[in-house]
């Protein structure tokens, strides 16, 4: 496997290998034609041509490089022809196998060096090494050669010293590399992750800034319409009396405009959309009351104590009540009242309760009483950020919701119930 870049042409990451190949073949030339001892310079030859060959493709092809370093040494031993010193270029072919080689060509390198070491002590005579250990200028061990002596145990080290070293050393390089590119993708995979946790958080935030932003102009949109629409049924008998009512209720719609500006101002530059508050449970109140300048009657019952909330959890309550109030408003019948009731008592519970007007009527009139689909009522209420706002919200600090539908005799009636704890379940 190479490690030439791929985007070079090919002549550029193949000149190292073939300018190494060519210049191994041409010092092997130099070394039989200098060599008097050389009795088959064919056989010389074409050894030299393999390690020529094998250098060359040490690096692109290892496997094959490991199969040229093979056949040099099989027509050496068949052919008796004496050690040469361009051989110890064949370091070069274990080096490239343990850097660049396959699993199995890793193996297969390192278990060639103490076979190939083995063939060469057993099928050299002394008179052989000597050449080759005076050539290579290690006197001390041609003297034992030729004198006789025990010389096959330090050939055997130095011949494996010369391949194992390069070989180790390639195959630290190997690990070193696969090291760095493991951290390179460990940091690829980090900045990935902290990315998708950014873009998470981004789109986090903006379904908040939906949530809040479809809670602020609904509710105000709703309660506009329905003080303009409340504007029809002004009595005209006395024209002075229609007057200053149509001027009520044109103060009414531009101070709800006026207090809904406010509120959407509020919530951009608020990092977590609180609504502008001068008491805890006091905006409580001020939403039910702007339900009842709209024209719609409101009966409101407050059950327990009022107890001060953490200002998370004042969000919320006041939140989850804007958007039961918005629904009532948008869905309920203007004749019938607005039912609203608060529960202090272990945790807070807010339920509003409305007949629902005909034509919503009409279009459900088959459905059975049950716990109504929270996707549906979503949809229904905003793409979205109604209903499964509210619920999202409650469920964020341990609250619940619960929407129902009932055919009762006096008319279908809409009932949502929240609960929401004195202390955040996050």
């Amino acid at each position: 496997m190479s490690t030439a870049d791929p985007t070079l042409p090919a002549w550029q990451r193949w000149a190292p290998d073939v300018s190494g190949g060519v210049a191994t073949f041409a010092l092997g030339v130099v070394e039989v034609r200098g060599n008097v001892y050389a009795d088959d310079r064919a056989a010389a030859y074409v050894i030299v041509l393999a390690v020529a060959l094998g250098v060359g493709l040490s690096r692109a092809l290892p496997a094959a490089a490991l199969g040229a370093a093979w056949f040099a040494g099989t027509v050496q031993v068949t052919s008796g022809a004496g050690a040469m010193l361009v051989e110890v270029l064949l370091a070069v072919v274990a080096f490239g196998c343990a850097r660049w080689g396959s699993a199995a060509t890793v193996w297969l390198s390192g278990l060639s060096m103490p076979l190939g070491v083995l063939i060469a002590v057993l099928w050299l005579d002394s008179d052989l090494v000597y050449r080759a250990l005076e050539l290579a200028g290690v006197r001390l061990l041609a003297e034992t050669a030729y004198r006789g002596g025990d010389w096959r145990l330090p050939a055997s080290l130095l011949i494996f010293a010369l391949l194992a070293t390069p070989w180790l050393l390639g195959l630290a390089l190997r690990f070193l590399d696969r090291a760095r590119r493991s951290r390179d993708s460990q940091v690829v995979a980090e900045a990935e992750r902290d990315q998708a946790e950014e873009i998470a958080r981004l789109r986090e935030d903006q379904a908040r800034l939906a949530r809040d932003v479809h809670d602020v102009v609904g509710h105000s949109l709703a309660v506009i319409l329905a003080q303009a629409e409340s504007a029809q049924y002004l009595p005209d008998t006395d024209p002075d009396a229609h007057s200053e009512a149509l001027r009520r209720t044109m103060a009414n719609i531009a101070t709800s405009a006026r207090t809904s500006l406010q509120d959407v101002r509020q919530v951009l530059s608020s990092p977590d959309g609180a609504p502008p508050t001068d008491g805890r449970h006091g905006d409580l109140d001020a939403l039910v009351e702007g339900v009842r300048a709209s024209g719609h009657e409101v009966v409101s019952t407050e059950v327990g104590t009022p107890r001060p909330l953490p200002p998370e959890l004042e969000v919320v309550a006041f939140r989850v009540l804007q958007e039961m109030l918005t629904n009532a408003i948008r869905h309920g019948r203007r004749d019938e009242p607005v039912l609203v009731e608060r529960h202090w008592e272990g945790e807070l519970r807010l339920e509003v309760r409305n007949v629902i007007g005909e034509q919503t009527a009409h279009e459900q009139e088959t459905r059975p009483i049950a716990t109504v689909d929270a996707a549906e009522l979503a949809a229904q209420a905003g793409a979205g950020h109604g209903l499964e706002g509210m619920r999202r919200r409650l469920e964020a600090v341990g609250g619940r919701l619960d929407v129902r539908r009932r055919d009762e005799p006096g008319g279908a009636t809409f009932t949502a119930t929240a609960w929401v704890p004195f202390r955040s379940g996050r």
